[in-house]
């Protein structure tokens, strides 16, 4: 193989900016290689070439979107629907969003596909939710997929692959720091980490001084464009990352470190959907579900792995969600204390709030 070029988490990245751009790839399963293209932003002259390449093409879509559609799940995490029951594309784009259930609310049922798994399919989930896409694709089969890969300029990778980047070969390092005085703190170092396995960058703001032979006093904060930045009232977010920056502050020095996981890790635009899902009546999880993603798909070993990076192995955590702790404590970070951080709430967010504790475990 040449040193030039792309290793592992280069072609993972590769594959994820082409299935954005709506350019399928090809995933190379133990036992079969198929075509992966995403409903979502699918387009009709790809989807009649999938239909000429793979006469047996089916819909791939997670369980949790299956629900929605009342198809019976019979492989677990997923549901596969022979393509040919949906026949045009406005029809397969309102199977995969259910932002378009309003607009096409007569869908199946469908007859769902028992046998026969490819061993692949929840690979190309995870795959597309990386993206930071509507986990929903097309699949078609292909023979030997490296070769028609290359045939057609399509990125080609291995489900092995995936699962490396899903169970956490996630070695992140950092980039760069300088000191940036805030309105909250004037006393802050910013800290770039770049993970190995993915393009966006995650912040760690040292406050005041670090003292690393006792627990530090530390915050994971969970990008939020809307209430970080615009002071949104649907949730909680800004007030508790302005508060949390002021009682480290005040303490005289901590952590916060602040993860680009906007949307409980499945990106802006899909945030902003399940919003519209919440106008119709639905609460955050039902919402998240009914895109096909679950509760919640952050990772807090990316805020673990930062903690390591930075010599941090005990802390005080400010957190209402027990599944942060629960992380900490599984890559050896002990959690020596739990302060809770109760702000934020109006009448908008008022049952966001209910639903997350309620459904999410938080505590308040």
């Amino acid at each position: 193989m040449s040193m030039l070029g792309p290793a592992n988490q280069e072609i993972l990245m590769r594959a994820r900016t082409d299935l954005r751009l709506g350019v399928p790839i090809v995933l190379a399963g133990k036992e079969n290689d198929a075509i992966i293209a995403p409903i979502e932003v699918l387009s009709k002259k790809r989807l009649e070439q999938l239909k000429l390449i793979d006469k047996e093409s089916l819909i791939l879509i997670t369980a949790r979107r299956a629900q929605t559609l009342k198809c019976p799940i019979y492989d677990g995490n997923f549901v596969r629907i022979g393509l040919g029951q949906v026949p045009e594309i406005t029809s397969l784009k309102a199977i995969a969003d259910p932002s378009l259930d309003l607009r096409n609310p007569l869908k199946g049922p469908f007859d769902v596909i028992r046998n026969n798994p490819l061993r692949l399919e929840n690979e190309a989930l995870l795959l597309l939710k990386s993206a930071q896409l509507l986990p929903a694709a097309i699949v078609s089969k292909v023979d030997e997929g490296k070769n028609y890969a290359t045939l057609h300029n399509l990125t080609y990778l291995q489900t092995e692959q995936v699962v490396e980047m899903a169970i956490g070969s996630r070695g992140i390092a950092e980039a760069i720091s300088a000191k940036v005085p805030t309105a909250r703190a004037e006393n802050t170092h910013f800290h770039i980490f770049r993970p190995n396995i993915s393009g966006e960058e995650h912040y760690a703001i040292e406050i005041g001084k670090i003292v690393r032979n006792e627990p530090t006093l530390v915050r994971i904060h969970s990008a939020c464009f809307t209430g970080d930045t615009l002071g949104s009232l649907k949730c909680d977010c800004g007030p508790q990352l302005h508060a949390a920056t002021k009682m480290i502050n005040d303490q005289g020095g901590g952590l916060l470190i602040y993860l680009n996981q906007e949307g409980r890790g499945i990106g802006l635009a899909n945030k902003i959907k399940a919003y519209a899902l919440q106008d119709q009546g639905f609460d955050t999880v039902e919402a998240n579900h009914r895109l096909g993603f679950e509760d919640d798909e952050r990772n807090f070993q990316l805020g673990a792995a930062i903690l390591m990076e930075m010599r941090i192995a005990n802390i005080k955590l400010i957190t209402n969600n027990p599944s942060k702790i629960a992380t900490m404590n599984k890559y050896n970070i002990t959690v020596s204390e739990r302060i809770p951080l109760k702000v934020g709430q109006n009448e908008t967010n008022l049952k966001y709030l209910q639903t997350k504790v309620s459904k999410s475990g938080h505590l308040m």
